[in-house]
C-alpha cells in the first residue's frame, strides 16, 4: 500500500523571520530559497509581499527563480496586502495566495476591534476578492484553536463558498494539546459545509514544546499540509521544527502510513545555513541538528554504538548529510571510545598499553568536562610509548590590530620526520591567518566548511571550545575539536585535529594501494 503524501509549507523565510534578530536582506532570501528548493520543499512562503519593499522584492525575484516549489504570497485580509501579494508572484510556476484574519473573541475584541458580524464578511469579501487572480487560496482564521466551534465552522464555510481550496487550522499561540488539536480538524471535516471539497493544513507554534506532535495529531485527522521552519524558527518559541516533523515520519513511516518528498541528505546543510545567515544558534540538544543529537559520552553507550548503530542510534545521522562524530570524550568514556578515537589519527593500541593509556586519560578527565581531540593527543605524548598524530603543534601566535591585515605564525612538528616547520600568513580577519598557515602543512586542498565556537563558562578564566570541519578534495569531511583560555589558539587546535585525520585517512589510502 502506498504512503499518504504529507505536504511539507515551508515558513522559514516569513514567519521563521519574525524571530528577534533574523531579519533577511533580500539577496540571503534567495539564497535560502534555493536551498530550501534543494531540500524538495512543496510550498515555500518567502515572505510578506506587503510590509516592505525588500520583502516584495524577494518574493518577486524568488517567485521568477524558482521553477519546481509553490509559491505562497502571504496577506491580511486586506486588499493592499492581496494586491502587493497577486504582484509578488504573478511570475511564480505555480502559486497560492495565504488570507488571515483573527477568529478568536479576545483578538476581535482588542486587536481588530470589530464584531463578529464585520469580520465574517470581511473574510468572505476578500477570499472573493483574492479569487479572481488565484486559484488556489489558502485561509486562516487566526487563533482557530481558543475560538469557539460554531463561530469558526461559519468562517470556514464562509469562505468555502468563496473560493478558498485550502483551510490552514493555526494554534497561533501553541496552547492547543495533540488530542485537542487533532479532534478540532475531526470537528471541522464532519460539521462545516463543504468542508470535503477542501484540503486541510496545520501551522503550529511551540510555546508549550508541542508543535511538531500537533502538527502528526493534524495529520492523523486528515491534514495532507503541515507548515513548518527550519530549526523550529519563528515567532516566540518557534514553530513546527521542519527537520524533527520530517524525521518522525521518515522515521516511523512504515507504521504511520506516510511519507514527504523531503531530501533527506539536505537536511543537516539546510539547518546551518539557516542557523549561519539568521545568526541563530543551534541549541546542543535540539533534536537532529543539535551538536549532542548523534554525540555520546556514556561509556556503555560508546561501547554499543561501536559495535552496531543501531543499539543507541534510532536515525543514521549520515543520511541527513550530518558528519559522522558520534563518540564525544569525558570522564564517563570507556577504552572501546578512546581505541576508536585514537585510530582517527592512526594511532593503533591494544592491551596493556590502551590501559596504560586510559588510565592517564581518566586522570585528565575529572579534572574537564570535555576532552578535546588536542587534548587527547597531548595526553598521548605525555603517555611512555605513545605517538601523537601527523603533526603536533609547538608554537603559535597571531598580531593583530585595528587597521592591518592580522598576521599569524604557527610551529609545527612533523611527527613522522622529526622535523619542526614554521608556517606564516596574513588575512583580513586572525581565524583567516592561521587556517592560511595550517593549510601549508598539506600538499592537497583542505577547505574549511564550518566552525562553531563556544564559550565553555562564563568566568574571566572561561575555556573557549572550536569545533571544526574541514572538506578534502574527495568530499570527505574530518571534525576536530579544540579547548584553550585563548579562543584563536582553541581554533588553530579545532583545524589541526581534523587536518591530522584528514592526513591519516590519506596514508591509510595509501597504504592499501601499496599493499
Amino acid at each position: 500500500m502506498e504512503n499518504r503524501r504529507i505536504r511539507i509549507f515551508d515558513t522559514t523565510l516569513r514567519d521563521g523571520e519574525q524571530s528577534p534578530g533574523a531579519s533577511l536582506f533580500p539577496e540571503e532570501k534567495i539564497l535560502l530559497a534555493r536551498q530550501l528548493e534543494r531540500l524538495g520543499i512543496d510550498t515555500i512562503e518567502p515572505g510578506f509581499p506587503a510590509s516592505s519593499p525588500g520583502d516584495f522584492r524577494a518574493v518577486q525575484e524568488i517567485s521568477r527563480i524558482l521553477a519546481r516549489p509553490e509559491i505562497c504570497g502571504f496577506a491580511r485580509a486586506v486588499k493592499g496586502d492581496i494586491d502587493a501579494a497577486v504582484r509578488a508572484t504573478q511570475d511564480a510556476n505555480r502559486r497560492r495566495l495565504h488570507l488571515f484574519i483573527s477568529s478568536s473573541q479576545i483578538h476581535m475584541d482588542f486587536q481588530l476591534k470589530k464584531s463578529r458580524e464585520q469580520v465574517l464578511q470581511i473574510a468572505r469579501d476578500m477570499v472573493a476578492y483574492a479569487k479572481q487572480f488565484v486559484d488556489v487560496i489558502e485561509f486562516s482564521p487566526m487563533d482557530a484553536t481558543r475560538s469557539g466551534d460554531e463561530f469558526l465552522y461559519e468562517m470556514l464555510e464562509g469562505v468555502i463558498a468563496e473560493g478558498a481550496t485550502i483551510l490552514n487550522i493555526p494554534d497561533t499561540v501553541g496552547y492547543a494539546l495533540p488530542e485537542e488539536y487533532g479532534n478540532l480538524f475531526r470537528r471541522v471535516r464532519a460539521n462545516v459545509r463543504g468542508g470535503d471539497r477542501v484540503e486541510y493544513s496545520a501551522h503550529c507554534h511551540n510555546d508549550l514544546g508541542l508543535a511538531v506532535a500537533n502538527s502528526l495529531a493534524a495529520i492523523a485527522a486528515g491534514a495532507t499540509h503541515v507548515e513548518v521552519s527550519v530549526n523550529g524558527i519563528g515567532e516566540r518559541a518557534g514553530n513546527c521544527s521542519l527537520e524533527e516533523l520530517v524525521m518522525a515520519i521518515a522515521t516511523r513511516g512504515r507504521e504511520s502510513g506516510l511519507s514527504t518528498g523531503v531530501d533527506l541528505s539536505q537536511i543537516y546543510e539546510t539547518s546551518r545555513m539557516v542557523s549561519r545567515i539568521m545568526n541563530l544558534p543551534i541549541a546542543y540538544n535540539k533534536p537532529i541538528v543539535g551538536r549532542n543529537a548523534f554525540q555520546h559520552e556514556a561509556g556503555i553507550h560508546q561501547d554499543g554504538l561501536l559495535k552496531n548503530r543501531s543499539t543507541y542510534e534510532i536515525m543514521d545521522p549520515e543520511k541527513m548529510g550530518i558528519p559522522r562524530d558520534m563518540i564525544v570524550l569525558g570522564k564517563h568514556s570507556g577504552r572501546h571510545a578512546l581505541k576508536h578515537r585514537l585510530e582517527r589519527y592512526g594511532v593503533i593500541m591494544e592491551g596493556e598499553e590502551l590501559a596504560r593509556f586510559a588510565e592517564q586519560f581518566k586522570q585528565e578527565a575529572d579534572a574537564y568536562k570535555v576532552i578535546s581531540d588536542a587534548h587527547l593527543l597531548r595526553i598521548l605524548d605525555k603517555t611512555p610509548g605513545g605517538a601523537a598524530g601527523p603533526f603536533s603543534m609547538m608554537d603559535f601566535q597571531v598580531v593583530s590590530n585595528h587597521r592591518k591585515a592580522k598576521v599569524a605564525s604557527v610551529t609545527l612538528r612533523n611527527n613522522r620526520s622529526g622535523e619542526e616547520t614554521t608556517f606564516a600568513a596574513a588575512g583580513d580577519g586572525p581565524v583567516e591567518a592561521i587556517v592560511a598557515c595550517l593549510r601549508q602543512a598539506v600538499d592537497f586542498p583542505l577547505e574549511l566548511t564550518d566552525m562553531e565556537i563556544h564559550s565553555l563558562s562564563a568566568s574571566e578564566t572561561a575555556q573557549g571550545e572550536a569545533q571544526i570541519t574541514v572538506r578534502t578534495e574527495d568530499d570527505r569531511t574530518y571534525r576536530g575539536s579544540g579547548i584553550h583560555t585563548d579562543i584563536l589558539a582553541a581554533v588553530a587546535e579545532g583545524y589541526l585535529s581534523a587536518l591530522n585525520q584528514a592526513v591519516s585517512a590519506r596514508e591509510e589510502k595509501l597504504s592499501e594501494k601499496i599493499c
